[in-house]
């Protein structure tokens, strides 16, 4: 056998809890090949001897025929001598070294095993848990790599005889699923009272909760990442009770529905977007509404879309074809919290929102929210990226070491680089609350620990006193490890360029509602031209005092106020406003410059009165450019003042808008040209400053009229354009721009703000 080799061979990427290691198998057999394969920390390694001819066949094949979620990043391999194996098979995990294996997201439930749950001659007819290796929990059960069943929750459920058999047979589409389980082994569901008290078990709790919702009453139900709050979507005193009780005035609800169908008669339904809702990720995706929708009108109010997706799990779609209609289906927590993943938290936290609850036994390791996503200019983008996809990597080229860099203030994430991967976690949320800074602080020390290793350099926001930046500040002090402050928008910037694989020069445009400001001031309105050496601020809005601070956020006439005051001083006032306002203005109290185009929309739709408070950050935006006439073509005048950084002077703007209300133009019209004006600026900076290379990102791009207006202008003028895709143009991407701030900074040997260069 003087003809046969051996080969040992290294795959990294996402080839764990896809029936990675059974496809190798059944590929090694079908070929005649000898050896093993086995997970490991560092992905699958395997060993395979036979002849070269047949070994050249099993390394194309690998690449070629791998199982759908499959993603190889690398495949190393070694010729080795021979080692006189018998066969090929599949061998225990290894536990040791470093984890650079790809931890799978949650995959939705996939056709074969949902004709299953629904077959009443199956054995798993109606089993919430139903799963194989190609669907089923992975993230949220994962406690550490390798993945295997001894390492996620699933590990307290010993599989039944015929379970064990499907698990060992390498012909069956569950050899090897980790989750598997049936009635007989698995986890099962009870309603619950909210103290605790069990009502009903297995599928008579599922239609107890059914007849629950269709009574118009809330129940807490504990999904794959945590609970949802659910009631009736055509009951308006339902919803409007929920709102009550959770504290959300009119921040939309999401929707979930039993079958593409019934969304079709929800909202419009192109194919990419059906594709998107289809898909194994199975976001919410923003889908604009009929005009004749039956749903209860407080479910998105004064909104023109919804958030729609449909079940994901057994458990949901056995739910929902029992209701046979829309559920309201919001995050279960209370505002400005974590979600609950616990049934005994969820209880204490939901006991007064919930009237029953719908738990089970599965354990979650870590929470993952429903992720948001809606198709701009034909492509797919994520607004919020958590279940599906969160914790999937970016892949980057870095040169520094193992870094954590810990996001911002609001949708805050995180993200560890390794190598030239980097994991973004799953959506956390804004860090206003003890128990949002516990999440994200758990969730700090999660990612660290599913991939058994820590950091090495640090990177956070520059604003002193975002919580997330304290806390990187003191661990880099406990750990003795640099510690690296990117500018908010510079890390904007660098996160838009990662996931879109350009290098510098780029010009970007980062607008949002703020971010803390190289000198001092709260920066939105930018255009920051990405060099080799850091950036060059090319061009901002005009500064103007917002009174209040950070709580004019939610107070959109005092940010129109600061406007005012800055064109007309004291004749900006009427009696009617707050005395404390001009004094904080007069006597320039609590009322920093700022630049921001996120501002500057909330103080024009209060302007035309459109939004005078909010009870949710982007509102009075959200607000405007829903108003907006999309066939109006007109904007106003507005100026660009020369120097370095050049000034775009946002007066005849509003001077614009003062006249059009004098004279009675219509909101709709006068929002258009808003938006309008946006997007002439956009186009005017980048002419002046000459890089073709233009990168649209921060908040402010979630608006998908100013975004598809300033692509198609932009391109027009022979500009090439980039924007977020698969991370958010908000500040759930910024952590990843901070690990490449980091790196920068890292390789030039001083700091992220040294970087900043004012001419």
């Amino acid at each position: 056998m003087s003809d046969r080799i051996r080969i040992r061979v290294i795959i990294r990427g996402a080839v764990q809890g896809v029936g990675f290691r059974p496809f190798v198998f059944r590929l090694a057999t079908r070929l005649g090949l000898t050896g093993y394969v086995v997970n490991s920390m560092e992905g699958v390694i395997i060993e395979a001897e036979g002849t070269k001819h047949r070994l050249d066949d099993f390394l194309i094949c690998i690449r070629t025929e791998r199982p759908p979620k499959a993603s190889i990043q690398s495949c190393e391999y070694s010729l080795l001598d021979p080692a006189g194996f018998s066969n090929f098979e599949i061998r225990e995990s290894v536990g040791r070294g470093k984890g650079r294996a790809l931890v799978l997201p949650d995959i939705a439930t996939c056709a074969d095993c949902l004709a299953e749950v629904f077959d009443p001659a199956n054995r798993r007819y109606l089993y919430p848990f139903t799963n194989c290796t190609n669907c089923g929990p992975r993230f949220t059960i994962i406690e550490r790599l390798p993945y295997d069943r001894a390492n996620t929750t699933m590990r307290v459920f010993t599989m039944c005889e015929d379970c064990r058999s499907e698990y060992d047979d390498p012909a069956d589409r569950r050899f090897h699923a980790q989750p598997n389980a049936c009635p007989q082994c698995g986890p099962h569901v009870e309603a619950w009272l909210a103290n605790g008290q069990t009502v009903a078990s297995g599928t008579e709790a599922i239609r107890f909760v059914t007849e629950t919702l269709k009574r118009g009453q809330i129940v807490a139900v504990k999904g794959i990442g945590g609970f949802q709050l659910m009631v009736d979507a055509m009951n308006e005193a339902a919803v409007l009770r929920l709102r009550r009780l959770k504290h959300r005035e009119q921040k939309p609800f999401a929707l979930m529905a039993p079958f593409v169908r019934v969304v079709q008669t929800l909202c419009l339904l192109d194919p990419l977007e059906e594709r998107v809702l289809t898909a194994t990720e199975a976001p919410i995706v923003l889908l604009t509404r009929r005009k004749d929708a039956a749903l209860a009108a407080s479910i998105a109010p004064s909104n023109p879309y919804l958030g729609v997706m449909l079940p994901y799990s057994p458990l949901h779609h056995i739910l929902l074809r029992e209701t046979g209609g829309p559920v309201v289906a919001t995050s279960g927590n209370q505002a400005d919290e974590p979600i609950a993943i616990d049934e005994q938290d969820a209880c204490r936290r939901l006991g007064a929102i919930a009237d029953v609850f719908l738990v089970h036994d599965r354990r979650i390791q870590r929470h993952a929210d429903d992720s948001i996503v809606r198709i701009i200019l034909g492509r797919e983008q994520v607004l919020r990226r958590a279940r599906g996809y969160a914790p999937l990597p970016v892949f980057v080229n870095r040169r520094a070491g193992v870094t954590l860099a810990v996001g911002g203030h609001l949708k805050n994430t995180v993200a560890l680089a390794m190598d030239s991967n980097v994991f973004i976690s799953q959506h956390i949320g804004d860090l206003e609350t003890h128990e949002a800074n516990t999440s994200f602080t758990r969730v700090i020390d999660d990612l660290q620990t599913l991939y058994g290793t820590v950091p090495e350099v640090i990177g956070c926001d520059m604003h002193p006193d975002y919580r997330s930046s304290i806390h990187a500040v003191s661990m880099a002090s406990r750990r003795a490890i640099p510690l690296f402050r990117a500018q908010h928008h510079w890390a904007h910037l660098l996160a838009c360029m990662a996931e879109n694989n350009i290098d510098a020069p780029a010009l970007g445009v980062v607008w949002d509602g703020t971010g803390f400001g190289v000198d001092g001031t709260v920066w939105g309105g930018e255009f920051l031209l990405a060099m080799d050496i850091g950036f060059r601020r090319a061009a901002h809005f005009r500064y103007f005092p917002l009174p209040g601070g950070d709580a004019a956020i939610k107070r959109p006439r005092q940010t129109m106020l600061g406007v005012l005051y800055e064109l007309l001083g004291s004749q900006a006032f009427t009696d009617e406003d707050p005395q404390l306002v001009r004094q904080m203005l007069d006597k320039r109290i609590r009322s920093p410059k700022t630049s921001s185009v996120g501002r500057l929309f909330d103080a024009v739709a209060c302007l035309v009165g459109l939004s005078n408070q909010v009870s949710f950050e982007g509102q009075a935006a959200m607000a405007l450019e829903f108003a907006a006439d999309r066939s109006v073509t007109e904007s106003y005048p507005y100026g660009i003042r020369p120097g370095m950084p050049l000034v775009v002077d946002w007066e005849p703007i509003i001077r614009g808008v003062m006249g059009d209300l004098g004279m009675r133009v219509p909101t709709e019209t006068i929002a258009a040209k808003f938006h309008n004006t946006l997007v002439e600026i956009i186009v005017a900076v980048a002419e002046r400053i000459g890089q073709r290379r233009i990168v649209l990102t921060g908040g402010c791009f979630q608006n998908r009229y100013l975004t598809e207006r300033a692509v198609q202008r932009l391109v027009q003028q022979g500009f090439a354009c980039y924007w977020n895709q698969r991370v958010p143009p908000n500040d759930g991407g910024i952590a990843l721009g901070q690990i490449i701030a980091a790196d920068l900074a890292f390789q030039q040997e001083h700091s992220c703000v040294l970087q900043f260069q004012a001419k």
